[in-house]
C-alpha cells in the first residue's frame, strides 16, 4: 500500500515534505525494502517451506521494525503511527518463537532416528 501511496506511511501531520524528489524516492525505497522482504518470506515459504530460512528473513524483518521504533523514538516521532512496528515487531517475535520449536522438534526427531 505505502508502494503507491505515500499518504498511507506519511501523513501531513509527520512534517515529510513530499513534493521533495528526493524524500519521495526515499520513501519509495522504504516501501520496496518492506516489499521485498516480504516477497521473500513468501518465495521462501511456498517454495522451500525450510523453518530455519523463515527464522533467519523474520529475525531480520523483526530488526527492521525495532530500527524504525528506535528512529521514531530518537525524533520524538511517537503518535499513533508508532503502533504498526510494534504490531509487526510482536507478530514476528510469536513467529521466531514458533518457528524455533518447529526446528528443535525436527531436530530431536532427527536425533531419534
Amino acid at each position: 500500500m505505502g508502494y503507491f501511496s505515500m499518504d498511507f506511511l506519511f501523513h501531513s501531520g509527520t512534517g515529510i515534505d513530499l513534493t521533495n524528489p528526493l524524500i519521495k524516492n526515499a520513501s519509495f525505497e522504504f516501501a520496496a525494502r518492506d516489499l521485498a522482504i516480504g516477497l521473500a518470506l513468501g518465495f521462501v515459504t511456498i517454495i522451500k517451506g525450510a523453518p530455519e530460512a523463515l527464522v533467519i528473513l523474520t529475525i531480520t524483518r523483526a530488526l527492521i521494525e525495532i530500527q524504525t521504533i528506535i528512529i521514531s523514538m530518537a525524533h520524538d516521532n511517537i503518535n499513533g503511527m508508532l503502533l504498526v512496528p510494534i504490531a509487526f515487531l510482536v507478530v514476528e517475535i510469536i513467529i521466531i518463537k514458533t518457528l524455533i520449536g518447529v526446528i528443535k522438534k525436527e531436530e530431536a526427531q532427527q536425533v531419534g532416528k
